[in-house]
């Protein structure tokens, strides 16, 4: 399977390494990667994934990669698409942990990233341009779309918007019956294996975690950590810009509250919490790499030796990354041959148009947001740069061939000698 699609998994470690600028960016890169350098999917195909993974909690950039790896080689090829997307981001947020204390932290210069936002702007006009004409094609979809615009960029830190907007979107499309009719087809058999395991985990830490607690268990922190992370990668909406406070909220303000009753309470310094979820925002792959750096942050201080204690370190590493992505993956895996079932009514195809209108609105909203942070008619060097490079990124994507890696690279470049 590895010589097979050995080309596949290859673009999929190169994207990790690239893929700066959150999951709505992501997208737009992986239309230039998987679609159009390697036609590994379709562009509808693609605005599928992504759209359908919106109504799914967890991490959805991560999930619709999953779901290329699962279209191309099944179960075993998206895990393998999993690991090597999640790996990178992973192992240095969790190398972070350790490396924390032996930073300077006021020499924690992020000048070589101060063109990545603009870069990601120019990634998002691409994919809005290119699926516009996908998904925009008659009035209720132009409606849909500019109403999707508004709402994303007023609610965009709203984690239910992305979501509520796309069911909003399907029930529009339903209104007229007439253009797509009911075919009768026999829906195929569901597996339920892996939904059954998502809620076998989810119920079994949830006992452990609350009677390891109760009744005051040594060593407890692992297994209250895994129900963390577990919980918060299995309901959490919006992705990591929802994730992070959730974290932050769980791991360094909650514990202040409850130290006195609770000693071992799973706990990260507010002042490292904050260093983490700054530093994860500069680098590429998934933002929710940063369970990894808060599993390592709050097992550092267990064992009594150096080595056990970095020993323990390294196993919190582990389990908030497992924690946070297994969710993902099980449900995506789950409910993405219920989805393809239920396409055979039309009811749920003709709400594909409406999703799709959505999912567009969301690109063009996401565009506005990212460059609303960044110095565009200022009279300034930067300004004319940022500009430079938002209409250089889009002509360099639309027009060209160069690949997706080599634009990051060039825009890391300039922010390290400009």
């Amino acid at each position: 399977m590895l010589l097979r699609h050995y080309s596949f998994l290859r673009a999929v470690f190169f994207h990790s390494l690239t893929a700066f600028g959150g999951p709505q960016a992501h997208i737009a890169m992986m239309l230039k990667t998987f679609v159009h350098r390697h036609p590994y999917v379709t562009e509808k195909e693609l605005m599928e994934y992504n759209a359908f993974c919106q109504l799914l909690p967890g991490a959805s950039s991560t999930q619709t990669l999953t779901l290329i790896g699962y279209k191309r080689g099944g179960v075993p090829l998206a895990v393998l698409t999993l690991i090597i997307w999640i790996l990178p981001a992973s192992i240095l947020m969790g190398a972070l942990s350790f490396l924390l204390h032996y930073i300077d932290k006021r020499a924690l210069d992020t000048d070589i990233f101060k063109f990545i936002a603009p870069m990601a702007a120019g990634f998002l006009v691409y994919a809005a341009v290119v699926a516009f004409p996908l998904a925009i094609r008659n009035t209720i979809t132009w409606v849909i779309m500019i109403a999707g615009t508004i709402a994303t960029y007023l609610l965009f830190k709203q984690p239910w918007i992305f979501p509520l907007l796309i069911v909003l979107g399907g029930v529009a499309t339903n209104i007229s019956r007439k253009r797509i009719p009911q075919l009768e087809e026999k829906p195929k058999k569901i597996r339920w294996w892996n939904f059954w395991l998502f809620g076998i985990i989810f119920i079994l830490a949830g006992i452990l975690s609350d009677t390891a607690r109760k009744y005051d268990w040594p060593d407890r922190k692992p297994i209250n950590l895994f129900e963390n992370t577990y919980r918060m990668g299995s309901l959490v909406f919006g992705g990591g810009q929802v994730l992070m406070p959730l974290m932050y909220e769980q791991f360094s303000v909650r514990p202040e509250a409850i130290k006195e009753k609770d000693k071992d309470v799973v706990q990260i310094d507010k002042e490292e919490m904050y260093t983490g979820m700054g530093i994860v925002r500069a680098l590429p792959g998934p933002v929710f790499s940063i369970a990894s750096f808060a599993g390592g942050m709050a097992l550092k201080d267990m064992g009594s030796t150096p080595e056990e204690r970095n020993m323990m370190q390294l196993l919190g590493c582990l389990i908030g990354t497992v924690g946070i992505f297994l969710p993902s993956a099980l449900l995506v895996l789950f409910f993405f041959p219920i989805w393809n079932n239920l396409k055979k009514y039309a009811a749920v195809y003709r709400s594909l148009e409406g999703i799709n209108a959505v999912v567009v609105g969301i690109m063009i909203a996401s565009t506005f947001y990212i460059m609303k942070d960044i110095s565009l008619i200022e009279a300034k060097t930067i300004s004319v740069m940022n500009v430079i490079v938002i209409l250089g990124t889009f002509v360099l994507l639309n027009f060209t061939r160069i690949a997706s890696p080599l634009i990051v690279l060039a825009c890391l470049l300039l922010g390290y000698f400009l």
